[in-house]
C-alpha cells in the first residue's frame, strides 16, 4: 500500500478514541453548517462525490484538483429564525506543488434584544461566526488523493469573544474507471485558543467520517452514502434529566442496534440526463430521527436540489426540510475566471 496512504490512515483513525464527542457537547458548531446546495440536496456532509465545484473544498479537500483553476464560488443559505451563513471561495493551482483554495465561511445570527436581570430592555446586541478555510489537495498518483484544510476560527456573541484553531485531513481513493469514490476524512480537530468567559475551554466537534459514491457506467444515474461519527458509535442524546433520548428505548435490543446505526447514514441520488442539468435527492436519518415530530413526520429528513449551467456560470439550489416548523435553502454559483477575457 502507498506509504502515504498508510500514514494518513494512521493519523485519522489514532484519535478515534480520544476524541469521542456528540453533538451539542462542543463549541463552533457552525463549522458543521455546511453551504454548498449541491451537497445539501444530496443530505448533507456527502465527501465522496465527482466532479466537484471548488467549495467543495469545505467538505473534502483531497478533492482538489488542476481543473478547479481560478474558480470562484459563492454560497448563500437562507437558515431557520432569519439566520443565514454562506461561503466564497477562490481556488489555485500549481504544477508539481498542488491545488489551493483560500475560504470565508460565515454565520449571522441576526440582531437580539439585550435585557437586564429583571427583564427590563437595554438594548440590542448581534451575534456571529467567522472561520477562515485554507485548504489544499495534491494528487499522489492515478487513484489517490490527500487533501488538508487549516481553519482559524473568530466567534462573537454579543460581548464574549472567541479564537480557535481546527484543521481537516482526508484521503479519496477513485477507480481507474472513475466511475467509483471512497474517502475517509478527520474533520475539526484542533483546540480553542481563547474561551469565550475565563479560561474554560470547550472541545471542538471534531469527528471521523467516511463516504462511497458510484456512477452507473450505463445510465444517468449516480448514488453517494455517508457515514458520520465513525468514533463513536451510540449518537444517542444524554442528559441529567433523561439519560438517553433514544426513539427505540422502548424496543428490542435489535432495533435499538438498526436505530443507533442508521444515525449515522446519509443517502443522496443524483439525476444526470446531460452535462448541463442534474435533479438530486437525499435523506438524512439522523435529521428525521430527532427533529421530526412522532405525529407528523412529513418529509423531515428528506432534501431535494437542481443543477443547471447556464453560460459561464454553474448554478444550483437545495431544500432542506429540518423540521415542520421550516426549511432552509442554500443558493450556490461558481465560474472560472479563466473562462472569462479580461483584456
Amino acid at each position: 500500500m502507498n506509504r502515504t496512504l498508510v500514514i494518513c490512515l494512521f493519523l485519522m483513525l489514532s484519535g478515534l478514541q480520544t476524541f469521542s464527542q456528540s453533538a451539542g457537547e462542543n463549541t463552533y458548531e457552525f463549522l458543521n453548517l455546511g453551504s454548498s446546495a449541491r451537497v445539501a440536496a444530496l443530505g448533507g456532509d456527502q465527501i465522496a462525490l465527482g466532479n466537484v465545484d471548488a467549495d467543495y473544498a469545505f467538505y473534502n479537500p483531497a478533492a482538489l484538483h488542476p481543473e478547479l483553476d481560478q474558480s470562484v464560488n459563492l454560497n448563500y443559505v437562507s437558515y431557520l429564525a432569519d439566520i443565514n451563513y454562506g461561503y466564497a471561495s477562490y481556488t489555485r493551482s500549481y504544477k508539481n506543488i498542488g491545488t489551493f483554495s483560500l475560504g470565508m465561511h460565515y454565520v449571522n445570527y441576526g440582531e437580539f434584544t439585550e435585557a437586564d436581570v429583571q427583564g427590563d430592555i437595554t438594548g440590542n446586541f448581534k451575534a456571529s461566526d467567522y472561520a477562515l478555510f485554507i485548504c489544499y489537495g495534491k494528487e499522489i498518483n492515478k487513484n489517490l488523493r490527500i487533501g488538508v484544510t487549516l481553519k482559524p476560527i473568530y466567534s462573537s456573541l454579543e460581548k464574549y469573544k472567541s479564537f480557535g484553531l481546527a484543521s481537516d485531513l482526508a484521503v479519496i481513493y477513485n477507480s481507474s474507471d472513475e466511475l467509483f469514490r471512497a474517502s475517509i476524512l478527520a474533520r475539526n480537530f484542533g483546540y480553542q485558543i481563547k474561551a469565550y468567559y475565563g479560561s474554560h475551554r470547550e472541545d471542538l466537534p471534531n469527528e471521523i467520517l467516511i463516504g462511497m459514491s458510484t456512477k452507473l457506467q450505463h445510465a444517468p444515474f449516480a448514488f453517494a452514502i455517508t457515514y458520520r461519527h465513525l468514533e463513536k458509535f451510540d449518537q444517542s442524546y444524554r442528559s441529567e434529566l433523561n439519560q438517553v433520548d433514544n426513539s427505540f428505548t422502548n424496543q428490542s435490543s435489535e432495533n435499538g442496534f438498526i436505530d443507533k446505526a442508521a444515525k449515522h447514514l446519509i443517502l443522496g441520488a443524483e439525476f444526470l440526463p446531460s452535462k448541463n442539468f442534474s435533479l438530486r435527492l437525499g435523506y438524512n436519518f439522523q435529521r428525521r430521527d430527532e427533529l421530526g415530530v412522532d405525529e407528523k413526520k412529513s418529509t423531515v429528513g428528506f432534501t431535494w436540489g437542481f443543477g443547471l449551467t447556464v453560460s459561464r456560470f454553474r448554478i444550483n439550489f437545495a431544500s432542506a426540510k429540518y423540521h415542520l416548523a421550516g426549511s432552509s435553502s442554500h443558493f450556490s454559483v461558481s465560474t472560472r475566471l479563466s473562462n472569462f477575457n479580461f483584456r
